[in-house]
């Protein structure tokens, strides 16, 4: 099957089934997020609010595109871990499988809102820290620019979820002269029409924004089975021909060769050295080609790994500000980068579909827990309309603006913190339960160190094994 042999391919399938069972834990471990709220509020019956939010999370990774799915691959270079050695492939794939999936129902089961983002950030940390033990002169395996930029979404984004939500209600109290929205719903009662409105498109927000934020992390997962286990069909996006490459080489080599460099420092004339020479080499191995999947698989590796140094050190240079290029230029550089990234950046719809199978019905399943501490346990009132629409609200609009910045965030913590963030909007910061805030926080500090640790090891183990 494939030109692989039967244990590869069995494991293959082993690896693909893994990023599901992450991506369908993912599913009913972050549900509460979406359904929590229209629960507590008696806008929905549980069971419709569960079954809407799977069909928005499954509609959702079909819209939410593939930078954030890139993002998750590219933190992890797999041209740097590509081995001749397949066995080594698994071993670092099942690694940081097993440690997200492990933290993820440990977390779930104890009724905690951890991070699954956080969860697979750690793993993939994890395994490239733990290169070097197992690959003797080899560095850490890790794009530290991409970690820093993914770890400040992840930060920055929960604060964000608080403060807003919290200006958010303060507005609210100011200009809607009505009482109900700031009081307990009645038990068994449906809000009114348009308050149950507002509520049901605020869940339908953050559900489809999860789908487009989170399955794009299964997405991403699935890609680095592929690559790494596969390289010879998914190394490069073989419905794109490879001379569709040369213009935009052509561009940039053109750009690049106009640049003076006496005025650069050292770093930068370097950036300039090596970008100048990925294009030229590039250009050789893509020119007079045109079907990208009849190259051999050591030139689609070679070209992916040139390519994805190309954008990196391309990307480096323009943002130097010693660089005396005009804004026409620089666009021009930016535009053939996106286009290169034709070749790299991409998704077959199977392994979106599949993604997009396993976190619809994963949001079925198993969201009770975790419902119970968002709208409980966080506060000491019961959730109100005003801040269920509001801290959905905030949660659906951030998600969203970091899908569209190709960054991965954590639903879990928006939303949890958009909740804390109305409690204390409402009554001060004596309306939290400090417990329960406390193991929330203490969930969100651990997940990275024990996540990196975990899958470091079994990353270890795996390769002592193989």
């Amino acid at each position: 099957m494939f030109g692989l042999e039967l244990g590869i391919f069995a494991l293959l399938i082993l690896c693909l089934l893994a990023a599901c069972a992450f991506e369908f834990v993912n599913g009913f471990h972050d549900t509460a997020n979406a359904v929590a709220t229209v629960i507590y509020t008696n806008s929905l019956k549980p069971t419709h609010a569960v079954i809407w939010s799977g069909i928005c999370n499954f509609i959702g990774v079909f819209i939410g595109g593939i930078g954030v799915a890139m993002g998750i691959v590219k933190l992890l270079p797999v041209e740097a871990l590509v081995d001749a050695n397949i066995f080594h492939n698994v071993s670092l794939i099942m690694a940081l499988l097993l440690s997200a999936i492990i933290w993820n129902l440990g977390t779930w089961y104890l009724g905690l809102p951890a991070s699954s983002s956080h969860t697979l950030i750690g793993s993939i940390l994890g395994v490239g820290f733990a290169y070097p033990f197992v690959e003797e002169g080899a560095g850490a395996a890790v794009d530290y620019t991409k970690a820093l930029e993914i770890m400040a979404s992840l930060v920055v984004s929960p604060l964000f979820g608080f403060s807003f939500t919290v200006f958010l209600m303060f507005l609210m109290k100011k200009f809607m002269d009505n009482d109900a929205l700031f009081k307990e719903p009645k038990n068994g009662r449906h809000p009114p029409f348009w308050i149950r409105s507002i509520l049901v498109a605020t869940c339908t927000g953050v559900s489809v924004s999860h789908g487009a934020n989170d399955g794009q992390k299964g997405v991403g997962l699935m890609m680095l089975i592929l690559i790494g286990i596969m390289p010879a069909y998914f190394a490069l996006n073989n419905t794109k021909a490879i001379n569709l490459s040369i213009p935009h080489l052509k561009n940039i080599e053109h750009t690049l060769s106009g640049i003076d460099g006496s005025g650069l420092g050292v770093k930068d004339q370097g950036l300039l050295k090596k970008s100048k020479e990925e294009v030229s080499q590039l250009h050789l191995l893509a020119e007079g080609k045109r079907l990208t999947n009849e190259l051999p698989t050591s030139e689609k590796l070679e070209i992916r790994r040139l390519l994805i140094r190309l954008n990196k050190d391309a990307h480096s240079l323009l943002n130097s500000p010693d660089l005396a290029l005009s804004k026409q230029n620089k666009k021009l550089i930016h535009r053939s980068l996106d286009g290169l990234k034709q070749h790299t950046d991409y998704s077959p719809l199977w392994v979106t579909f599949l993604i997009s199978i396993s976190l619809g019905l994963g949001t079925t399943v198993g969201w009770k827990r975790i419902v119970k501490t968002l709208g409980e346990k966080i506060g000491k009132e019961h959730l109100t309309y005003a801040q269920g629409a509001s801290s959905e609200l905030v949660a659906a609009s951030t998600i969203a603006v970091s899908t569209w910045m190709s960054l991965p965030v954590s639903t879990t913590h928006v939303l949890s913190s958009g909740i804390a963030g109305s409690m204390v909007a409402s009554k001060g910061v004596k309306n939290l339960r400090k417990d329960t805030v406390r193991n929330i926080l203490l969930a969100w500090i651990l997940t990275l160190p024990a996540t990196i640790i975990l899958s470091g090891s079994l990353f270890i183990l795996f390769r002592s094994l193989f």
